[in-house]
């Protein structure tokens, strides 16, 4: 059984119920319990909430092995990884803004649905290497995007290992779809590095080798397997545990204060009520 596993957070606002969920979740999977705080997005993120991450999970009676990584400071091992990609011919610029895809979109009016909406269309997919130069040159903005069908066909059939619930109760080893997400973006220019390739590397360099996290997220090893296997990198393996919902059956957002482990905590709830409050809720989750 792997035994290194991690809680990611986004310093973007304060922990609620499901963060403290999947926090305890994590620490419990493993016998090495590490932290990163997937910071990113500069525009989002802020170190006061940094600050209060690891001031709640303190709280909540966690530990976890020092130093915290941060994402903001691992951008020249998100390039690197970037170079690699590059140099086999899997990246291409894509200069479509989100209305132009959108326009895309409803003109061709059968665009496959992926996880996160319907499928980027591949519009910029086929401009010759003199128009990506040209467009490059005139200053367009751009992000790169992976070439999904150049990436099946490079790491062949895949699967991935599943400890967890899955998204329908599926353990074992699970069949990846390298073409679930389409042409996924996995850098901007105010954003270096997207979310699945920053944590494929990032999960490699910390040896995390259970990924433990929300059923929401399962998806996403479809396209993270495939990135390690294109980058090189070990797999780990997955436990995709299921959700803590509110009273209206939704999952709890950082938008809902009252729900905060800030907000609990003064009202005068205790690590003790977070645990029991949670457990309880067992029977909710979902």
């Amino acid at each position: 059984m792997p035994t290194t596993t991690r809680f990611a957070p986004s310093p973007t606002g304060y922990l609620h119920l499901g963060h403290a969920f999947a926090a305890l979740t994590a620490a419990r999977q493993g016998t090495r319990f590490l932290l990163r705080l997937e910071d990113i997005d500069a525009t989002r993120c802020r170190p006061a909430f940094a600050a209060a991450i690891l001031e709640d999970l303190s709280w909540l009676g966690l530990t976890w092995e020092q130093p915290v990584l941060r994402q903001s400071e691992r951008m020249g091992a998100y390039a690197a990884a970037l170079k690699v990609l590059k140099s086999r011919g899997l990246l291409y610029p894509c200069f479509c803004t989100r209305a132009d895809i959108a326009d895309e979109i409803a003109r061709s009016g059968d665009a496959p649905n992926g996880p996160d909406g319907p499928r980027y269309p591949g519009t910029c997919r086929h401009f010759s290497d003199d128009e990506r130069s040209e467009k490059i040159a005139a200053g367009i903005a751009y992000a790169l995007r992976l070439d999904a069908t150049k990436a099946a066909a490079a790491v062949g059939p895949l699967s991935f290992t599943e400890f967890g619930a899955g998204s329908a109760g599926e353990t074992g080893r699970i069949a990846v779809d390298p073409l679930l997400f389409g042409d996924v973006v996995l850098a901007r220019k105010e954003t270096p590095s997207a979310y699945h390739l920053a944590v494929v590397v990032d999960d490699a360099f910390q040896g995390v080798d259970l990924v433990t996290r929300g059923n929401d997220l399962f998806a996403a090893a479809h396209i993270q397997r495939v990135l390690q296997m294109l980058l090189g990198l070990p797999e780990p393996a997955y436990a995709h545990h299921r959700l803590i919902l509110d009273a209206a059956g939704k999952k709890f957002s950082k938008r809902d204060r009252a729900v905060t482990l800030r907000s609990l905590r003064a009202s005068g709830l205790t690590p003790e009520d977070i645990r029991d409050r949670l457990s309880s809720a067992r029977q909710g989750i979902s």
